[in-house]
């Protein structure tokens, strides 16, 4: 059970942080667009801002799933380290039931806004073919992420010496988690 739920939540990882990565890089593209277009075509263009504020709030929701899982996110790291090792794995467990309570309380509200703005019809000003309610799926979506990223916590310890989350780390030695 643990293998397959693991190995499922690595593929689900390995997606995340490819879309984060996507939306940085296209954000990162679209601004210097905008800012030619302003400094030399003296002519500032209705869509880069929107769409670098849309890849923001990809890069943001679906990037913090993937950092919860990687152990990147803030928590309460700097205390729970500084526990003796019997604690530490105690609080790094209400850190993730409280972080749970947080995943499902943005995926209620975050899905109410999703609704509400299916229900309008409402676009986009600058996209017109794209309906506002799209704008608005990250947010529960990512934090659905995040509530496997949780679960799997919880149930299996800190993934975050597993292999595909480890790549592009600097450390020599993967480093031990206190819940492993």
């Amino acid at each position: 059970m643990k293998e397959t739920y693991c190995n499922a939540m690595d593929k689900v990882y390995w997606l995340s942080i490819w879309i984060a990565g996507l939306s940085l890089t296209i954000m990162t593209v679209v601004i210097p667009i905008q800012v030619v277009a302003r400094k030399w075509l003296n002519s500032g263009l209705s869509w880069p801002e929107p769409m670098a504020l849309v890849c923001m709030i990809v890069f943001t929701f679906i990037g913090a799933a993937a950092a919860y899982r990687a152990g990147s996110h803030i928590a309460v790291g700097m205390l729970t380290e500084r526990l003796p090792p019997h604690l530490q794995f105690v609080f790094a467990r209400i850190v993730d039931v409280l972080m749970s309570l947080i995943a499902l309380f943005v995926i209620y509200y975050g899905s109410d806004r999703v609704l509400f703005f299916m229900g309008t019809g409402q676009s986009l000003a600058d996209f017109p073919s794209i309906k506002v309610y799209w704008t608005f799926l990250p947010i529960p979506l990512g934090s659905f992420l995040t509530l496997l990223f949780i679960i799997e916590s919880l149930f299996f310890g800190s993934q975050r010496t597993r292999p595909i989350v480890m790549i592009g780390s600097y450390s020599s030695e993967p480093e031990q988690s206190a819940h492993n």
